[in-house]
C-alpha cells in the first residue's frame, strides 16, 4: 500500500502549539512523519472501536480483538523536508500468536518506508498486538507524587490535548478521547494516554537536549498510562540517548534508547 503527498507545514505547526515545542525550520523532527501520509479509512470501514476493519494494511485478526501500540523501531537516514512531496509504503512483516495472561495475543509487526526524492528517508516498524476483549491490569494510582526533577518535561494531559492528538494523527480509537466508551465498554479507568505520544514525548525531550539529525530509535511502551496519571518525560543524552516517560507517581509506562546514525 503506497501513498503520496505533500508535506505541508500545517500539520507540524499544529503540533509544535499543542506541545509547546519549537516549530521545525523546513525539516520535520523525529516522529513528527506520524502527522503525515495516513491512511484515511471511510466512516464505513471503522469498527465499533473507532478502528478500521477493513481497508487498510492493518485489519485486526478477528472480530472483538483490541488494538494496542507496543513499541517500534525507527530510522532517519534522511531529512524528510516541508513542502516536497513524499510517498510511504506499507507492508505486514510478521504475525505471530501468543497466549497471554488475559486470552489469545495477536503481534503484528507493520513496516513502514517513506521515501522523497527518490531517497529513503524514514525506515519504520511498528509492534501492534491485538488482545482478547478485557481491559488491560491498570494499577491504580500508588503513593505520593512524584515532582518532576530538572531535565524532566512534564506535560499536563487533559482530554482535550488528548482529542487534539488523535485528530492530528487521524487516530479514531474511542479510549483516547470518549470516556465513557472507555469506561464502560473497556473498562478502563480513564482516557488512554496514546502511546504514539509518550514516544513523541521522549523524542522531543532529547530534541530539547540537542539529540537532531540521522538517528535510530527504539522504543516500547511498558505500561498503560490514564490522563489523570500525567506524563513526564525525560532524557539522558550520552553514546546513545535513554528516554522514558512515568506517571507523576514515578511508574514508569514507556523507555526508548536514541542512537546517531554513522
Amino acid at each position: 500500500m503506497a501513498v503520496t503527498e505533500p508535506i505541508l507545514p500545517g500539520p507540524a505547526q499544529a503540533l509544535a502549539s499543542l506541545l509547546d515545542v519549537p516549530e521545525p525550520d523546513g525539516v520535520l523532527p523525529l516522529l513528527w512523519h506520524w502527522l503525515y501520509l495516513l491512511d484515511r479509512p471511510a466512516q464505513a470501514d471503522l469498527g465499533p472501536d473507532g478502528h478500521p476493519v477493513r481497508g487498510t494494511v492493518l485489519a485486526p485478526p478477528g472480530p472483538g480483538r483490541r488494538r494496542m501500540w507496543a513499541g517500534g523501531r525507527v530510522r532517519t537516514p534522511g531529512a524528510l523536508r516541508m513542502d516536497e512531496p513524499a510517498t510511504r509504503t506499507s507492508e505486514v512483516l510478521a504475525m505471530r500468536e501468543k497466549e497471554g495472561r488475559s486470552g489469545p495475543l495477536t503481534f503484528v509487526t507493520v513496516a513502514h518506508r517513506i521515501t522523497q526524492a527518490g531517497r529513503l528517508v524514514v525506515d519504520e516498524e511498528q509492534d501492534i498486538v491485538y488482545r482478547a476483549g478485557s481491559a488491560l491490569d491498570a494499577r491504580p494510582d500508588d503513593g505520593p507524587e512524584v515532582p518532576p526533577a530538572p531535565g524532566e518535561w512534564s506535560i499536563e494531559v487533559t482530554p482535550t490535548l488528548l482529542f487534539r492528538f488523535s485528530a492530528l494523527t487521524y487516530n479514531a480509537h474511542r479510549i483516547h478521547y470518549d470516556r465513557d466508551y472507555s469506561r464502560e465498554v473497556e473498562g478502563y479507568p480513564g482516557l488512554l494516554t496514546h502511546g504514539p505520544l509518550q514516544a513523541v514525548a521522549m523524542a522531543e525531550a532529547a530534541r530539547a537536549r540537542g539529540v537532531e539529525g540521522a538517528l535510530e530509535f527504539e522504543y516500547r511502551l511498558v505500561a498503560p498510562l490514564f490522563d489523570h496519571q500525567g506524563l513526564i518525560a525525560s532524557a539522558a543524552p550520552g553514546e546513545q540517548t535513554t528516554t522514558s516517560v512515568r506517571d507523576r507517581h514515578g511508574r514508569q509506562t514507556a523507555t526508548g534508547t536514541l542512537r546517531r546514525m554513522a
